[in-house]
């Protein structure tokens, strides 16, 4: 695991000197992601310039060192990842390559090269299994290739800066870097904003600053100096997978698909325990995190180390549940309990961690247990993508029956409906469903009576995973860039419903909120983090599993809980879902309130433009006084001042 950056210029090529110390200063923002040494390599005729930090994992040698160069001299590597596969890759080779006559070392990066060299690019990302991102250059054809893992595991952000001769292309891990550029202007995307607001997170091809971009999970980039206009196409489609698999379904009958799933699941942690340093796994106790420690304890010859956090907090403590779990399977269990000053500790250090806006409040939990792992080990599993691939989350279910129950509804009777549920405010409501056996009656039938207006499905659930619903009357100026979940990819048409919304979470959610969060926590404190449910194989069996497999007799995840009961008791995991988080709303109403009152402060929000005041002031108001919980929303803005704070640093 490591991080990569690096510049292309269109004309008249760079100074050699200055250009190291240009790559130099773009490395050193990276270097909590490669904390072992620095590398670069320039070719000052031809602008190219690539840098590597490197958090050293697999062949901990001088033979691992990048920017790598192939053995045929052709290309010139700076990659970010694990292939997991990459010792069987070298069987082949050694068969087929024409170049390959000895390694110089054991890392995946040489055996990546190699396949360049014997196979071509994209034919050789077709054949590994792992995570990556990757920067090539071709010094024959003088191209760069950016190309990314199937599913995002990976980040890598792209763009040109600057004018005419002074134009540079610039890419890297993380904005940070790109911001070190002399290039680089740091004008923001307010459309970006607006799909931040909505969703806490900035999705798809998009990014904070204009201009620059992501590379989507599965693509691959191509520019010269010749053709500087970016070619972009997909090399693996997730859509497709998942439209492929719903149409031509596993034939076999449960038991079956689960003794299928168990032997793929082995093999994908199993060749996810390659490391030469110490390795272990986040274990929250859950169906997800607890099957990929079952999975590694019955490959290991010694005790898997895991890692938990608790909270003394009654609603969000695991902690119990997942020492249980370690002791069934023999762990080394390390827990720690989290006071709130240690949680709120971390705020601060959100802002760098992340390098542009980021609000799932999941973050903070997520960073301490990267933490706490990183006391012990380099390299830690988890269970994320479960939910995803298994339909795991309870929203795909509620969205897909309350469409059942209101789409036969006219829909100018809903719009009345609506206006007759918002007409009382919440407290009143509170009051009349006193007798219900549930709290902030009014608050849920005010978020309730804001879907009865959707349209479709599609709109329904699109509102179920929003915060602020029309962003771009809270941001000045923004128009919200399409997604896939205004934009529905073709090959998604002929799904059913839940299906969809789990597709649509596998290609948007999953490596725009789920992924980045992990990635940023972890490499934040010099951890990587691997994800065996992300194999590219159990994704495609996953999506070959009819829907009736994975919700079975209401049970979700049916096939993942029956492989973990072969190893843990019924008894241990049956239990209702927790969310991992942390208590936000209070926290505002105590012991943030201060520090969120001067970030949400009206004249500083007229000041800096980007925010109608108005809106926000009353949702702090209706939040301070415990009339509304406005937790998500607020956290939004307050994540986004926050990160503001630091673009002058």
């Amino acid at each position: 695991m490591c991080g990569l950056t690096g510049f292309l210029r269109v004309i008249g090529g760079v100074d050699g000197a200055l250009a190291q110390d240009v790559l130099h200063q773009m490395a050193n923002a990276l270097v909590h992601r490669g904390p072992d040494n620095d590398g670069y390599w320039v070719d000052p005729e031809a602008g190219i310039g690539l840098a590597h930090r490197r958090l050293a994992i697999v062949d901990l040698s001088p033979a691992g060192a990048q920017p790598m160069v192939s053995s045929s001299g052709r290309y010139v590597l700076a990659f970010n990842g694990e292939i997991y596969n990459h010792q069987l890759l070298r069987q082949p080779l050694e068969r087929e390559g024409k170049v390959v006559s000895l390694w110089r070392g054991n890392s995946d990066t040489e055996t990546l090269l190699a396949g360049f060299d014997t196979w071509g690019v994209e034919n050789t990302l077709q054949r590994v299994i792992g995570m990556f991102a990757i920067a090539l250059w071709d010094r024959e054809l003088r191209t760069l290739t950016l190309a990314r893992d199937r599913l995002g595991e990976k980040p890598l952000y792209y763009g040109w800066q600057g004018q005419c001769g002074e134009a540079a292309f610039l890419f890297g891990s993380e904005l940070s870097a790109l911001r070190r550029h002399p290039m680089f202007v740091a004008d923001i995307n307010r459309n970006a904003l607006g799909l931040y607001m909505r969703h806490n997170c900035i999705g798809g091809a998009n990014s904070i600053y204009t201009g620059i971009h992501k590379l989507l999970p599965g693509h691959i980039l191509t520019v010269s100096s010749a053709a500087p206009e970016p070619v972009v196409r997909a090399w693996w489609s997730g859509a497709a997978v998942a439209a492929h698999g719903v149409t031509h379904p596993f034939a076999g009958t449960p038991d079956e698909a689960v003794s299928a799933l168990e032997a793929l699941l082995l093999d994908a942690v199993g060749q996810q325990m390659m490391a030469d340093v110490p390795l272990g796994a986040f274990l929250s106790g859950g169906i997800d995190s607890s099957t990929v420690v079952a999975l590694m304890q019955a490959q290991s010859a010694r005790p898997v180390r895991t890692f938990s956090i608790g909270f003394h907090e009654e609603g969000y403590n695991e902690a119990e549940h997942a020492k249980a779990i370690a002791k069934h399977l023999g762990t080394d269990h390390t827990e720690l309990y989290v006071t709130p000053e240690q949680a709120l500790a971390v705020i601060p250090k959100l802002s760098s961690l992340y390098s542009e806006p980021f609000a799932d409040s999941s973050q903070i939990p997520t960073f301490l247990v990267s933490q706490l792992a990183r006391q012990h080990v380099t390299v830690s599993l988890s269970g994320d993508a479960g939910d995803e691939l298994f339909c795991g989350y309870n929203r795909y279910q509620m969205t897909a029956g309350l469409w059942g129950k209101v789409s036969c509804l006219p829909h100018p009777l809903r719009q009345l409906a609506a206006s007759a549920v918002t007409a009382l405010p919440p407290g009143v409501w509170d009051k009349l469903g006193g007798l219900l056996p549930m709290s902030r009656v009014g608050d849920k039938l005010h978020k309730g009576a804001a879907l009865l207006g959707s349209r479709s499905v599609a709109d329904l659930y699109r509102g179920m995973v929003s915060h602020w619903s029309d962003p771009a009357s809270v941001v000045i100026g923004a128009t919200e860039p399409a997604t896939v979940l205004t934009s529905l990819p073709p090959a998604l048409q002929g799904l059913g419903d839940v299906e969809r919304m789990m597709s649509l979470d596998m290609l948007s959610y999953l490596p725009d909120d789920i992924l980045v969060k992990v990635d940023r926590a972890a490499m934040g404190v010099s951890l990587e983090t691997r994800v065996p449910f992300l194999d590219h194989r159990v994704v495609e069996f996953a999506w070959s599993l009819p829907l009736a497999y994975k919700l079975r007799g209401g049970v979700t995840k049916w096939p993942l809980r029956q492989v973990l009961y072969r190893y843990v008791p019924h008894e241990l995991i049956e239990r209702p879902k927790m969310g991992f988080g942390v208590p936000i709303d209070s926290w505002l109403r105590g012991p943030l309130r201060e520090w969120a009152e001067t970030l949400l402060a009206e004249p500083r929000l007229r000041t800096e433009g980007y925010f109608d005041p108005a809106p926000i002031r009353q949702k702090w108001a209706e939040h301070l006084s415990g009339k509304r919980n406005w937790q998500y929303h607020l956290w939004d803005v307050l994540m986004f001042q926050s990160w503001l704070e630091t673009q002058d640093q």
